[in-house]
């Protein structure tokens, strides 16, 4: 099997820090990891990588703050149940108020290089 890639090590990572009673983006993890544009890719990492790492992946959403499982299948059902056990407000439809549940995670600020010229600091 092949090595993970920096990236997926870093979902991998984010997901498992997301805190308890809180939900994060696909989108948002994505960016935290250096790829804003690779929500596909933190889908994806979830999907093969949450039983084996034993990621709380529940706390993962759309961005449209909902949950991304169609209504009536038996995931909704599942992530619905174990957000609500955290104590995260989840609508019937899935829907989540992000104002209050989001997770505030901010990216962390990246240091110059030590090679870097002045110019561009």
């Amino acid at each position: 099997m092949a090595e993970p890639t920096e990236f997926s090590r870093r979902v991998i990572k984010m997901i498992a820090s997301i805190p308890r009673g809180k939900v994060a983006t696909y989108k948002q993890i994505a960016g935290l990891c250096g790829k804003p544009h690779g929500s596909r890719g933190v889908a994806w990492i979830l999907k093969s990588s949450s039983e084996k790492h034993g990621l709380p992946w529940q706390r993962v959403v759309s961005s449209q703050g909902r949950i991304a499982f169609p209504v009536l299948t038996r995931n909704h059902q599942l992530q619905k149940t174990r957000l609500r056990a955290e104590g995260v407000v989840v609508a019937a439809n899935g829907g989540i108020d992000m104002t209050k549940f989001q997770w505030k995670k901010k990216p962390k600020a990246r240091s110059p290089k030590k090679n870097t010229p002045r110019l561009f600091l």
